[in-house]
């Protein structure tokens, strides 16, 4: 069985729970967002990697790459004053905390780095790993007679582009930023998160996964789901 699972964001403990309830020796793919705002993202992405699994490119993954440029070149000395990074204002915080790079000062509030050899280093093997990541997956399969094709965000609308590697920038902005759901004549059966639901979106010609799962205090969000492909089940926890 191959479930399609929703935007972690660093919520390790819950993939774990929704791991157990699913059958043994299943096939996971991500829709991408496993990291940022959870207190867990370096687990996450260990437990993705250690087992294999199938991700795509979410935009919380890009803006934690393109920071990494900076990070990597200054750390440890970097001055969290004044300009934050749009990135740590979004969850990155988060991540770096949990690779043990940075903390918050006791005394006065703000961001200081932590001198962390062996966090770094794996920081630094997981960015090159998040840089591997594709936009979309096409699957060997279809759905109500349309190839299935995981992204992030909704792309079903472009995908005539992405096919025929056309305009890759108008791709990238709606695989990973895209709101809105394909339209109903879209040419594949779009699996995708990006946009948190109360619940799991099972249209003819598209699945929305994301339930919020870091959303813990937004009323009807909170939940990590998982769609199996087969059987059109959706497990959330």
């Amino acid at each position: 069985m191959t479930y399609i699972i929703g935007d972690v964001h660093g919520e390790f403990d819950d993939l774990i729970l929704l791991a157990k309830k699913l059958p043994i020796h299943s096939e996971l793919m991500f829709v991408g967002d496993i990291v940022d705002r959870g207190a867990k993202s370096n687990e996450v992405i260990k437990y993705i990697r250690d087992n294999k699994y199938k991700c795509v490119l979410g935009n919380h993954e890009k803006m934690m790459i393109d920071y990494s440029k900076y990070f990597i070149k200054e750390y440890p000395n970097i001055p969290f004053t004044g300009f934050v990074d749009t990135w740590i204002k979004n969850g990155g915080k988060e991540t770096l905390e949990s690779y043990n790079l940075i903390a918050v000062d006791k005394y006065d509030g703000k961001l200081i780095c932590n001198k962390n050899d062996e966090g770094f280093d794996q920081y630094k093997e997981d960015i090159k790993w998040l840089k591997t990541l594709p936009l979309y997956i096409k699957l060997n399969e279809n759905k109500n007679n349309k190839p299935i094709v995981i992204s992030h965000a909704s792309f079903a609308d472009v995908w005539h582009l992405a096919e025929f590697d056309m305009n890759q920038e108008i791709v990238e902005q709606y695989a990973l930023w895209n709101r809105k759901p394909p339209k109903e004549d879209c040419t594949i059966f779009n699996i995708y998160g990006h946009t948190p639901i109360s619940k799991v979106d099972t249209s003819k010609h598209y699945i929305n996964v994301d339930t919020g799962c870091c959303y813990k205090k937004e009323e009807a969000l909170g939940k990590l789901s998982a769609y199996c492909i087969e059987t059109n089940e959706v497990i959330s926890v």
